[in-house]
C-alpha cells in the first residue's frame, strides 16, 4: 500500500475518477483491500495493480466490475508521473480481453469525464464507441460532471468466437 497511496491521493488523479474520494485516507485504501477478495469471490469486481515490467514499480490500477443493474464497467487510473507512456491503454487492454474472453463479457462500458480526454483516447483505442453524454458523480469533487459514456462488444473489441 506505500506506493498506492500517494498516486492515488494526488488531486490529478483523484479528480479523473468517479468513486475515489479526496483526499484519500491509508483508512480508505485498507478498507478497499480487505473487500478486494471478497468482491471478486462474488464475481462482481476484478481489479489489478498495474506495475511497469522493467521494475516492477506500481503505477495504477485496472479492473472490471458490476455496479446496480448495468454491464460490467471498465476502470483504470494511473499514478500522475506515468502519465503519457501508454500504460494505462496497455493496462486497459488486459482487463478487457479479461472480461471479453475469460468472463464471456457481451457488453462492457466505461466512461471518462469531458475535462479528460486522454481517457477517451485510450477508451478509442480499445475499439469503444461514444453512448452519449450523462451526469456521473464524483466524489473527489463532490458533485457530478459531464461524463462521455462509452461501449464495446466483442466484435468491436475484434475477439473471435471459437469454432
Amino acid at each position: 500500500m506505500p506506493a498506492f497511496l500517494p498516486l492515488l491521493n494526488e488531486w490529478d488523479v483523484a479528480r479523473t475518477l468517479g468513486r475515489v474520494p479526496h483526499p484519500y485516507t491509508e483508512e480508505m485504501a485498507q478498507e478497499f483491500f480487505d473487500g478486494l477478495e471478497k468482491r471478486r469471490a462474488a464475481g462482481v469486481d476484478f481489479n489489478f495493480a498495474i506495475l511497469r515490467k522493467s521494475d516492477r514499480e506500481y503505477l495504477g490500477g485496472c479492473g472490471v466490475f458490476l455496479r446496480d443493474e448495468r454491464p460490467f464497467e471498465l476502470g483504470y487510473w494511473i499514478g500522475k508521473p506515468y502519465w503519457g507512456h501508454g500504460y494505462a491503454t496497455e493496462a486497459a487492454r488486459a482487463a478487457v480481453q479479461l472480461a471479453m474472453v475469460e468472463l464471456k463479457v457481451t457488453k462492457l462500458i466505461a466512461g471518462w469525464f469531458i475535462d479528460n480526454p486522454a481517457s477517451g483516447r485510450v477508451l478509442e483505442k480499445l475499439g469503444f464507441v461514444a453512448d452519449g453524454i450523462e451526469q456521473r458523480d464524483c466524489v473527489a469533487r463532490g458533485h457530478a460532471v459531464p461524463c462521455n459514456k462509452m461501449v464495446l462488444t466483442p466484435e468491436l473489441f475484434g475477439v473471435k468466437e471459437a469454432a
